[in-house]
């Protein structure tokens, strides 16, 4: 009889599945003409039903099946019973039925930390900027990003009304990362993601200073990390406070899954354990390769104003 799958794989076989169920709310909420805003520290920080429903959902979920495992959600959200229909018990058979990586075939559920956001690009889903929007759940161990989930709610929503909207991508580290075509930017370019809604001075004169032949501004920590391996851009670039843990766990274990990087702008890895603070104090530096490049450009007065945690 087969042995039973590692704790890791089935927790990101429960985070796939959870993940699809939550692009549907996301659709379902986005269908129902009702968003339910809510303003949290002001109009570019707001929270939508979506993201309550998703947060319930996936903790609610995730908690059922793992009840040792420690999970570190994004909304605020008072504790209260949590409806049938948002508990999603399956498991997405492929991972399961792939090889743990040997250094993680022996974990506990007490030592995963798993980040949740519910709905990354919240002000660009206000906005029906739908491609920008993802659900992300990334699991954590000692302090490490390892593994994670990105959903893509509304995936091919231009592509017409026939269109199979949403897709949802995953990966492990020492494993690989699957649901999309890895690609390069065209060779010679750089291409820059960053922020739409969140510039400032810092952000502008380190992008600038990248020396980029193009610029994509675009919301979503998902999203942009989705431009990187999907060969839309070269780096993500955020150099400010803003991004939380939870906008950069799942995305940074798929990125490093297929050898990519992301640090603070110093070039210093975030830890993900479940006493740290959630800001990423230091901005946001990715790139699928040339890391070194990108960190070497990032200019002074911008590594005094953002202090390493």
């Amino acid at each position: 009889m087969a042995s039973r799958p590692a704790v890791v794989m089935r927790l990101l076989a429960s985070a796939y599945t959870v993940a699809e169920k939550s692009g549907k709310i996301v659709r379902r909420v986005l269908h129902s003409g009702d968003l339910g805003i809510v303003e949290k520290t002001g109009a570019n920080d707001l929270q939508t039903l979506a993201d309550r429903l998703v947060q319930k959902s996936i903790c609610a979920s995730l908690s059922k099946s793992f009840p040792k495992i420690t999970i570190i959600g994004e909304e605020d959200l008072p504790s209260e019973a949590v409806e049938d229909d948002l508990i999603e018990t399956g498991q997405y058979d492929v991972i399961l039925q792939k090889q743990c990586p040997d250094e993680y075939s022996s974990l506990k559920e007490e030592e995963l930390v798993v980040w949740v956001d519910p709905l990354d690009g919240t002000k660009e889903y206000t906005e029906g900027l739908l491609d920008h929007v993802t659900v992300l759940i990334g699991i954590a161990y000692k302090g490490k990003a390892i593994a994670g989930v990105i959903n893509q709610p509304f995936y091919n929503y231009q592509m017409g009304a026939d269109a199979t909207l949403g897709r949802t991508l995953w990966g492990i580290l020492g494993l690989g990362a699957f649901g999309f075509q890895l690609q390069d930017v065209p060779e010679g370019k750089r291409i820059v993601t960053t922020t739409r809604s969140h510039s400032n001075k810092l952000v502008i004169d380190t992008v600038q200073a990248m020396e980029p032949h193009d610029v994509i501004r675009v919301g979503g920590a998902g999203n942009k990390i989705i431009q990187l391996v999907e060969g839309k851009a070269s780096a993500y670039v955020f150099a400010s406070p803003g991004c939380k843990k939870w906008d950069t766990c799942a995305p940074e274990a798929i990125l490093h899954a297929v050898g990519g990087t992301l640090t603070d702008m110093h070039g210093k890895a975030y830890r993900y354990d479940a006493d740290v603070k959630h800001m990423n104090s230091a901005g946001v530096l990715a790139t699928l390769k040339n890391h070194q490049y990108y960190a070497s450009r990032v200019p002074q007065a911008v590594l005094q104003a953002l202090q390493s945690d």
